[in-house]
């Protein structure tokens, strides 16, 4: 593709920021790119974008930097789609297996899509909305301790350990999860909870230390309903340059992460892809796509960066991704169907 001149000084600033997380001069770009330009004709046009507000001059540099601006104008129209043989290899052999969860191979893909980008990457659940309680199991750890799981009828899982009381047993409190499963299997998850302190008294007659089991469910099913979140990645944010040499900066960066409310908050991507440069963090780039899942659910992929983020690879990797799954849960669909 061939650019104006102006637009080409842009794109190759954009890159070589990416690159080195230095701000940028005449002198580099000619170096880098083997520009045929002289630095004067370099200065001036890199003067004229900045006073489009393509660019940025920090104060402590002759350089430039691309603000806000220049970052939505190369996504797009200036980037190029980065083919990664390695990451098509890795996400072909997740979903050729063919025996994982949905939820596990959402999350597989969110850690590849870490490792292969050093940036978080977050994997949203669908909301549980019209979801219903598939089965409800105990398994015992020791005889101190036991795992209490549950099963949506579109395969997600979740779990909650718990202590077992010295006057109990895992024996015991299974009778728990037999009544849960007699009377709540069908229910949809956002009753659950309700339901079950309907059932408070029956479970006191059959187990007296019914209250842990139903204490591990109760945590496990709001857990589920508001949080659905899984994160990868987040040591290699923390070891980006613009994070590592600003400990304002990383304190913020740590207490988003850290905070599934937060997070949540700045992921407002409307529509299969969306990318969000320095929105409600400015120091932030939230790229988010959707995946529709078994059930006409709609979950979400995000991945977290700096505003200096490789975006031709980052976007390229994300679209992969996301063609890939609707793919294979649409072959999940067909298979179902016969």
């Amino acid at each position: 593709m061939r650019y104006r001149r102006r637009e080409l000084i842009l794109k190759y600033t954009v890159e070589l920021f990416i690159k080195t997380a230095q701000p940028v001069g005449s002198k580099s770009l000619i170096e880098n790119f083997n520009l045929n330009f002289s630095s004067a004709t370099i200065r001036a046009e890199m003067n004229a974008l900045e006073g489009m507000g393509f660019l940025e001059k920090p104060h402590t540099s002759a350089g430039r930097v691309p603000s806000k601006k220049g970052y939505e104008f190369y996504v797009a129209n200036l980037r190029e789609n980065v083919v990664s043989d390695n990451f098509r290899h890795h996400i072909q052999t997740l979903v050729e297996e063919r025996t994982k969860s949905v939820e596990q191979v959402i999350n597989q893909t969110c850690k590849i899509l870490s490792e292969m980008t050093n940036l978080v990457s977050v994997a949203l659940g669908p909301e549980t909305k019209g979801e219903l309680l598939q089965s409800v199991q105990i398994v015992e750890l020791d005889k101190n301790m036991g795992t209490a799981i549950f099963v949506t009828n579109r395969g997600y899982v979740e779990h909650k350990t718990f202590v077992v009381p010295p006057t109990s047993s895992i024996k015991e409190i299974s009778k728990v999860a037999d009544i849960f499963n007699q009377r709540l299997v069908g229910t949809r998850i956002s009753e659950v909870t309700a339901k079950m302190e309907l059932l408070q008294p029956l479970l006191t007659d059959y187990v007296v230390e019914q209250e842990v089991l139903t204490n591990a469910f109760t945590e496990a099913f709001i857990r589920y309903a508001r949080d659905r979140l899984s994160l990868y990645g987040k040591e290699s944010l923390l070891e980006q340059p613009e994070f590592i040499n600003d400990s304002e900066k990383l304190r913020k960066l740590i207490a988003i992460l850290d905070d599934p409310v937060k997070l949540r908050e700045l992921i407002t991507g409307n529509g299969d892809l969306s990318v969000n440069i320095g929105g409600k963090d400015e120091d932030l780039t939230l790229i988010s796509a959707n995946v529709h899942v078994p059930g006409d659910q709609v979950g979400q992929i995000v991945l977290v960066g700096p505003k200096r983020m490789d975006y031709s690879k980052v976007l390229w990797a994300l679209e992969y991704v996301t063609d890939e799954l609707e793919k294979y849960f649409e072959i999940e669909r067909e298979i179902k169907d016969e």
